[in-house]
């Protein structure tokens, strides 16, 4: 007769095993204190680019598109980080690509049209009064924007829905539907291009310096956490986090300086510093691109205000619970009228980004962008029922985002068909979001 009580005992002792081996890997995640979500981010990127590299007979992962791929995610980059604390505070904004239309048309107008009868054609004032011009103008729409939202109560979706149209038309008007080039040379350098890069000795000098700050910050956090009697990560974690961000900085660098320039430009750069022009060319590396090293700043920047600054703060304060926010003394409304200027702000520097790669402006300009920038916050993790968002998942949103636009043209995909695919994504990302709001609570 067989051993039945042996039998129970050794599922029973199995069980308990495979429960504890299924914890064991959000144990390790919730012991290193890494974000799942992003992790998961990451994950579908690098399965889109495997992908679609397979599909492009190995197109997509060449340092060519690479280089192109993230010059082209940096308008909506720019953008995302402000849209996230949009968000954030309850609130959204579907004018973002009608403001860069109008901010881009006045800027060129500027520096093509009326600066330079001003100052003369070279002048390096024009590209900076155009560039504070604009930031001004941006500025000024986000606020009026936001204090209708703030304080008159008309709901964002349908002042910004307004401004989507009243931005269009002024981007239309300004012009009378003319197409304003060239721009500024030297306002040219923001948009990438030939002008518009750092040179490779520049790209590893700054890789090494973010992996010395990468290293310092968790040097400084766990100091702090020691300090103010927090437990801090395990030393494996601290270590194992240092080394695949400094891993990953300097891999990107190594792939955007194997971009060399191109063969015109490198003859011309042969020329200027004496360099004889051997039989092979020159491997000249571009390095980082301009529209970029923007990107990076403001995402920077960003992640500051809004992790270690005291409007940070109160903007998830408001996203979180705007009565309880309200009854602890924050000033909910001029925090919004600020947070929606700070977007102007944004969309200005995206806007310098966009007509400076184009070497014009259209009133054409960013249809459909608000879609983007939108989808991009929501896939990096951001709440459209507020309180929830980080920078970093909206600055990996808006190349997930681009990934796929770049991928799909690579396999010539009709435009209507990557639009499909684009509201599917952002419809999926929701319900994503939906679901993993259910289960938190």
């Amino acid at each position: 007769m067989p051993d039945t009580h042996a039998d129970d005992t050794a599922i029973s002792s199995a069980a308990p095993s495979a429960g504890r081996d299924s914890r064991g890997i959000g144990s390790l995640f919730r012991t290193a204190e890494i974000d799942t979500r992003l992790l998961g981010m990451i994950v579908a990127l690098i399965v889109i680019w495997i992908g679609f590299n397979i599909m492009s007979g190995g197109t997509f992962l060449t340092a060519r598109n690479l280089w192109n791929l993230t010059v082209q995610t940096s308008v909506v980059a720019i953008m995302a980080t402000g849209m996230v604390l949009i968000i954030v505070s309850r609130n959204i904004d579907l004018s973002v690509g009608s403001m860069l239309a109008a901010v881009g048309m006045a800027m060129a107008l500027l520096q093509a049209e009326i600066l330079p009868d001003i100052f003369g054609i070279g002048s390096p004032a024009i590209w900076i009064i155009t560039l504070a011009a604009g930031i001004a103008m941006g500025a000024a729409i986000g606020g009026l924007q936001g204090a209708i939202v703030a304080y008159v109560g008309v709901p964002s979706f349908i002042v910004t829905l307004g401004g989507l149209l009243v931005w269009r038309g002024l981007a239309w008007w300004m012009a009378s539907g003319r197409t304003i080039a060239p721009m500024d040379r030297t306002f040219q350098v923001f948009g990438g291009g030939a002008r518009g890069t750092i040179g490779g000795t520049w790209t590893w000098i700054l890789g090494i310096a973010a992996c010395v700050g990468i290293v310092a910050l968790l040097v400084s956090r766990r100091r702090q956490r020691i300090k103010f009697g927090f437990t801090p990560r395990p030393m494996w974690a601290e270590i194992g986090l240092g080394v695949v961000a400094c891993g990953v900085v300097l891999g990107a660098v190594a792939v955007i300086n194997s971009y060399p320039m191109p063969e015109l430009l490198a003859r011309k750069y042969a020329e200027e510093n004496g360099i004889a022009w051997p039989e092979g060319g020159l491997m000249i590396p571009q390095g980082l691109a301009t529209p970029v090293l923007v990107a990076v700043i403001v995402a920077i920047a960003m992640q500051f205000i809004a992790t270690r600054t005291r409007y940070g703060r109160y903007v998830y304060a408001i996203g979180g619970n705007p009565e309880a926010a309200e009854l602890a003394g924050v000033k909910t409304r001029w925090t919004i009228v600020k947070t929606f200027m700070l977007l102007g702000v944004l969309v200005a520097i995206a806007a310098a980004v966009q007509i400076a790669r184009l070497n014009a402006a259209t009133s054409g300009m960013g249809q459909l962008l608000e879609l983007y920038v939108i989808a991009a916050a929501v896939i990096g993790g951001t709440s459209l029922s507020g309180g929830v968002g980080t920078i970093p998942g909206a600055i990996l949103g808006a190349l997930v985002m681009q990934s796929l636009v770049s991928g799909m043209v690579l396999m010539g995909v009709d435009a209507p068909l990557q639009d499909i695919v684009v509201g599917i994504v952002l419809v999926v990302a929701v319900a994503l979001d939906s679901f993993y709001q259910r289960k938190a609570v």
